[in-house]
């Protein structure tokens, strides 16, 4: 699609312009700048052949990126189903969500092969509504001390072979590993990791403060729900996430739902690390937007009680949290800015995901993922790179006249 966004303000982690002209030209973002006052005019501001889309009123900014998510919408992304991928990232988009990381965890009989040859072909293969940009894996080189719901028989010690081997099956589209480094053999996996361009975070934990910064210094930029399954802060035996504070190239992932953290400790969090190295997630199940019902987690029966994705001894095994509530919550919950919270949910996941160059910002030459928000904070619209994913009845009719054929 070829068409202009005009008298929106736009909000990226960069920038906060009241009111802006943003141009898009197929799957990219080709200008961005300050508008004029009253109504698109011809000549410099709107290029010819363009349709211009009033979006007087309006908050626009980058789509959503869940580095860390299971699925939603009765979907999981743990399978072997390429479909069931991308039926999800249709159904996603409708929570602003516009790029994502296909959550993979352990197996019972040793890797993961047909669950990462699954998503891999639904990445290679991707048509409509969210991108997956990638696979996390995470499991199965996680401690069984802090394994939180991933079943014992899923988990396996890390080596420098296992690494080759996931590597292998996942066909060049894993971007991030979830790893316990204080394992035997974590070393080795770690280092074979960085070196092939993924990011490695340190997750399902039970290091030690300086076993922690041990695998910082082999590469690790990155910590898996932060505070949750891993060892706790102590005065005496500080832990990781001392470690992962004290590092600026550590990002550290929350999950913003008021369950799996109290908000108290979720503006800790912010405070800790800073605005610019907080990732907001969901680490949602097929449960999130289903909110009555049972559903799957890899094999075990899951439902929603109290806000949480519970397995039926209790056990919290992930969220229904969806990531339009997720910047709502953390704006209430840490006290940051709009363009803070922003960049939380948009820009550092796309640089821990490795395609910072690409999306989460607001600017030319980027992919033209965007969202349109109300004054409350719900999505209106969704755009991925440059096609309309989601819109309400409203904005499907204002873009309707952007499909037509250009004027003379």
């Amino acid at each position: 699609m070829t068409f202009t966004l005009y008298g929106a303000r736009l909000v990226d982690a960069a920038g906060d312009i009241p009111r802006a002209r943003l141009v898009v030209e197929g799957a990219r973002i080709a200008a961005v700048e300050e508008a004029a006052h009253g109504p698109a005019v011809e000549g410099a501001l709107v290029p010819d052949g363009h349709t211009v889309v009033d979006a007087t009123g309006m908050l626009v900014v980058p789509g959503y990126i869940d580095v860390h998510t299971h699925g939603g919408g009765g979907f999981n992304l743990h399978t072997t189903d390429p479909g069931e991928i991308g039926a999800y990232a249709k159904w996603v988009a409708r929570t602003g969500v516009t790029s994502f990381l296909i959550g993979v965890v352990g197996v019972p009989e040793g890797l993961p092969g047909a669950q990462l040859g699954a998503a891999a072909e639904a990445i290679e293969r991707h048509a409509a509504g969210a991108e997956p940009v990638g696979i996390h894996l995470e499991g199965p080189f996680i401690s069984e001390q802090r394994r939180g719901a991933h079943p014992t028989d899923w988990l396996r010690l890390p080596s420098a072979e296992a690494a080759e081997r996931v590597l292998e099956l996942a066909r060049g589209c894993l971007r991030l590993i979830t790893v316990a480094p204080e394992l035997p053999g974590a070393e080795a996996l770690i280092r074979r990791m960085v070196a092939a361009g993924v990011t490695v975070s340190i997750g399902h934990t039970d290091a030690t403060y300086e076993q922690a910064r041990e695998a910082i210094v082999l590469g690790a930029t990155h910590a898996t729900h932060c505070y949750n399954a891993m060892r706790p802060l102590h005065q005496r035996q500080p832990g990781p996430m001392a470690a992962i504070a004290e590092a600026r190239t550590v990002r550290g992932e929350v999950i913003a739902d008021g369950v799996h953290v109290h908000p108290a400790m979720v503006r800790l969090l912010v405070d800790l690390l800073g605005p610019d190295r907080t990732v907001v997630v969901t680490d949602a199940l097929a449960g999130a937007g289903v909110p009555h019902g049972t559903f799957e987690f890899a094999g075990q029966r899951a439902s929603v009680v109290r806000g949480a994705a519970r397995l039926a001894d209790g056990t919290i095994t992930g969220s229904v949290l969806t990531m339009d509530r997720a910047l709502r919550n953390v704006m209430e919950m840490a006290g940051v800015s709009l363009q803070e919270a922003v960049g939380m949910l948009t820009y550092n996941p796309a640089l821990s995901a490795g395609v910072g160059g690409r999306k989460g910002r607001l600017a030319p030459e980027y992919d033209a993922d965007l969202l349109l928000l109300d004054e409350s904070l719900r999505v209106q619209a969704t755009i991925c790179r440059g096609a309309v994913a989601y819109a309400t009845r409203e904005w499907k009719e204002r873009f309707r006249a952007a499909t037509a054929p250009a004027r003379a």
